[in-house]
């Protein structure tokens, strides 16, 4: 269980990192936001999280790309329900599978791309 926890955040800020390599205008915006913020001189702390909105984004956006929990847990239905016009009755269990939800593109803007700002103002 202790693994499964740190390799999931593990994961995330190696996959953070590499978009962020791969797409060096946000890596230089993201710095200048955390420079202009925090300063050069010092290390961000806890309390500085909450004015760096442009790095909470690009943490939202590195989860949706690549979600630590790609096919959450099982959940067991406990009512009937109507799912994409399919009537699904109690006690069905139904799995998610996020990766795809996150790429849909009749519901997301280019859905594959690293747009950190895509999560703007929520």
């Amino acid at each position: 269980m202790l693994t499964a926890r740190t390799d999931t955040s593990s994961m995330t800020i190696e996959w953070a990192l590499s978009l962020l390599l791969n797409h060096p205008k946000m890596l230089e915006k993201a710095r200048a936001k955390l420079d202009a913020q925090v300063g050069i001189d010092r290390l961000v702390d806890e309390h500085n999280l909450s004015n760096l909105p442009y790095l909470h984004n690009i943490i939202s956006e590195t989860l949706w790309l690549y979600p630590a929990a790609p096919m959450p847990v099982p959940h067991e239905l406990s009512d009937d329900c109507k799912i994409g016009g399919y009537n699904i009755p109690r006690g069905t269990i139904l799995l998610v599978n996020a990766w795809a939800i996150h790429r849909d593109p009749n519901v997301w803007d280019d859905p594959t791309s690293f747009k950190p700002e895509r999560f703007e103002g929520l």
